[in-house]
C-alpha cells in the first residue's frame, strides 16, 4: 500500500478569501516503510503572508520571490500522488488550499486523483477522546522527537506526521517504525519469546536492604504505620529461589 503524508504552509487561514500556498511537503511510505522518495516545494504565492502566518512558518516575501508558482509544479504533484492514499492532519484545511489552487488551473479536486484521504486529526480524536490532538501534542504523547520544530515547515511536519501515524496504527507486537534495510528510519523489532532465556535473580545486598528498611520506616512515620508493603506475605517461590 502506497501512502503519502502531506502538509502545507499558507499565507493565511482562508483559501476562500485568496490566501495561497507557500510550501508543500510530501513523504512517501510503501507497505509502512519510508522510501525516501519525497517531494518538497517552496512556492511564490504572488501575495504577502499575513503577519500571524509569517510568525508560524517564517517564509518571507523576499525568500519566496524567486520560487516556482503552483502552476509550475502542479503536474509533478498530481503525478506523484496519483493512486496513493493521502494522510493529512486536519485534511479539510490543506485540501481546501490545494483544491483552490487546482481550480484556478481548471483541475479537479486533489482527492479525485488519489486512492483516498485519511484525516489523522480525526483519527487522533477518536483514539484519545477529550485530549489535545495537535501534531505537537501527539508527538509528546507518542514520544516522537519534534525538538527541531522551532517553526512550522511542510516537509518536517509531514515527516513527523508519518512517525505519529505509524505509532497510532501499529500493533502491540511492534516496538518501532518498520523501515527496510535500505529505507531511512528505524528497523522493526520482532516479538521475542522470553521463556527461552534463563533469567538470573539478582538479590539485594545488605546495604540495599538497610536502605529499603529506612524508606519503609519513613513511610510508616508519614502514614501512621499504614505501609501496605509490610502486610504482604512473601511468596513461597520467592523465598526459595536460589
Amino acid at each position: 500500500m502506497r501512502q503519502i503524508f502531506l502538509d502545507t504552509e499558507t499565507t493565511g487561514l482562508s483559501a476562500d478569501n485568496g490566501d495561497r500556498l507557500v510550501e508543500i511537503g510530501l513523504i512517501e511510505m510503501v507497505d509502512r516503510r519510508l522510501t525516501g522518495d519525497n517531494r518538497h516545494w517552496y512556492l511564490n504565492p504572488e501575495r504577502s503572508s499575513h503577519p500571524d502566518a509569517l510568525r508560524v512558518h517564517g517564509l518571507t516575501d523576499e525568500f519566496l520571490a524567486d520560487k516556482p508558482k503552483f502552476a509550475d509544479i502542479v503536474q509533478e504533484l498530481l503525478d506523484y500522488v496519483a493512486d496513493a492514499e493521502l494522510v493529512i492532519h486536519n485534511a479539510s484545511f490543506d485540501l481546501g488550499f490545494l483544491d483552490a489552487e487546482l481550480a484556478r488551473l481548471d483541475h479537479p479536486p486533489l482527492a479525485s486523483r488519489c486512492a483516498g484521504v485519511v484525516d489523522s486529526l480525526q483519527m487522533a480524536r477518536e483514539l484519545y477522546p477529550g485530549q489535545r490532538a495537535s501534531l505537537d501534542a501527539l508527538c509528546k504523547r507518542l514520544e516522537v522527537d519534534n525538538s527541531s520544530r522551532t517553526l512550522h515547515g511542510a516537509l518536517l511536519d509531514a515527516g513527523l506526521l508519518a512517525e505519529v501515524y505509524i505509532r497510532m496504527t501499529r500493533g502491540q507486537d511492534s516496538l518501532v517504525i518498520d523501515a527496510g534495510d535500505d529505507a531511512p528510519g528505524t528497523l522493526a523489532v520482532a516479538a521475542i519469546d522470553l521463556t527461552q532465556f534463563d533469567l538470573p535473580v539478582l538479590r539485594a545486598s545488605d546495604a540495599e536492604c538497610q536502605a529499603h528498611e529506612a524508606v519503609l520506616a519513613d513511610l510508616d512515620k508519614a502514614t501512621g504505620d499504614k505501609t501496605l508493603w509490610r502486610r504482604i506475605e512473601p511468596r513461597q517461590d520467592a523465598e526459595t529461589v536460589a
